[in-house]
């Protein structure tokens, strides 16, 4: 894959100014993106970014002004993004085991929308509103009972923590509408995750409108608000194929148009939870070769960051094999066919310590900096830094403005104190 040059100008720049190993996040590439979705989409759609995939606190302010809502999964994402400038209001709360003291926090804090995964927290979540004397905005979110083949991530169609069983929804959906201090406003879907195929994601959100209809055939009220999980995927791998945004809009927009055409979703605002989608591509990873050494007949490039840092290019978050990311050495100069094929590990003392298996780069050297592309979701934070104890690595943001470091040394968020047990 080749590299603009710009990039690479900044990222050396990164590099020779805050040192190695270190994130550096384009918000331009960002910007850009945001804007393909709004083409290809038009208004059908609202934004939501999923703090998971990247909970830095500066790019928490920076999607403030770029998307409308917020998705956040425990109690300390959603203190970053107070922090960070959000409002309550335009933030939803996610995920399968959230705690009751998270529960009761986040209906005092004014929360937009609790995502209930289960009766369980719909019952806690109208206890601590009744106690506040709140009325509690909630959506439910269903499991539907398959997903189209293509999709990186499944969560469908099989025992799962996320959501309510497709097949429960009837007797469920009843019970949570007849608690007095929630308000059920819509309903949430997210299937599956990284799909790189324009027909799967049209037939996954075909299934999508599929149950939003046959749910509110029903006697529920017109809903405010329904959450379709994204799924789009980028190109982690050579191999990878880009996908095609606009074949996906082209794809789903009439049946959109459709649905939304429908009595009772007039009104209707239709909100795509993105991730990956928004921040994978504008960020990288960048290590320096501290050592090279050849084994048993095979070069070795021994970086100074490794899985420790970046977990998922090692292979160890969610493959089934092990696939080099994306990468390249910066401002390589080299020269047509001065390619060599190396292994790149990290610092660990641990054999699984693998950043790249026989990946082609220009000739390295102690000192030579490389850049896994495709990093800026799901890196540092999915990443066991306290691993062997190695200094975390750095955060640079690079902007219309300069380049910054926005490094944020993470404590571990106190979600449920002895005194709220």
């Amino acid at each position: 894959m080749e590299i603009p040059s710009s990039v690479d100008m900044w990222l050396e720049s990164a590099a020779a100014s805050f040192g190695t190993p270190s994130y550096v996040y384009f918000m331009p590439l960002i910007e850009n993106r945001v804007s393909q979705l709004r083409r290809a989409f038009g208004r059908r759609f609202a934004l939501s970014f999923a703090a998971k995939s990247n909970p830095n606190p500066a790019i928490l302010a920076f999607m403030k002004d770029h998307v409308e809502y917020l998705d956040v999964s425990s109690i300390g994402e959603l203190r970053s993004a107070v922090s960070a400038g959000w409002q309550p209001l335009r933030i939803s709360f996610t995920g399968p085991g959230k705690r009751d003291a998270e529960i009761r926090e986040a209906v005092e804090v004014g929360i937009g929308e609790l995502i209930l995964e289960s009766v369980r927290e719909a019952v806690l979540a109208d206890k601590f509103a009744a106690e506040l004397g709140r009325v509690q905005r909630v959506l439910i979110r269903v499991a539907p009972t398959s997903v189209p083949k293509g999709f990186g991530d499944q969560m469908a169609g099989r025992p799962s923590a996320f959501g309510i069983d497709w097949e429960d929804s009837p007797r469920d959906i009843r019970v949570i509408a007849a608690l007095k201090n929630l308000h059920v406003v819509g309903i949430h879907i997210y299937s599956g995750t990284q799909c790189l195929k324009p027909d799967a994601l049209c037939e996954n959100y075909r299934g999508f409108l599929t149950i939003f209809r046959e749910i509110y055939a029903g006697t529920l009220p017109k809903p405010e608000k329904l959450v379709l999980g994204s799924g789009l995927g980028i190109p982690y791998h050579d191999q990878d194929v880009p996908l095609d945004l606009e074949a996906v809009a082209s794809g789903i927009s009439a049946e959109i148009d459709s649905f939304c055409s429908l009595p009772q979703f007039a009104g209707t605002q239709l909100v795509l939870e993105l991730g990956r989608y928004l921040v994978g591509e504008a960020g990288y990873f960048l290590t320096k070769i501290v050592s090279i050494k050849t084994s048993r007949g095979t070069k070795i490039g021994i970086c100074d960051g490794g899985m420790n840092n970046h977990l998922p290019a090692s292979g160890h978050f969610g493959m089934v094999m092990h696939r080099n990311y994306r990468m390249h050495k910066v401002s390589a100069g080299a020269r047509p066919g001065d390619v060599e094929t190396v292994n790149l590990v990290g610092p660990l003392c641990t054999s699984i310590d693998k950043l790249a298996v026989g990946v082609a780069l220009p000739s390295l050297e102690e000192g030579d900096v490389i850049a896994i592309n495709n990093s800026g979701a799901y890196g540092l934070t999915a990443s066991p830094i306290h691993f062997i104890s190695h200094a975390p690595p750095r955060e640079i943001l690079v902007e219309a403005s300069g380049i910054r470091d926005v490094t944020f040394i993470r404590d571990l968020p106190v979600t449920a104190r002895p005194a709220d047990q």
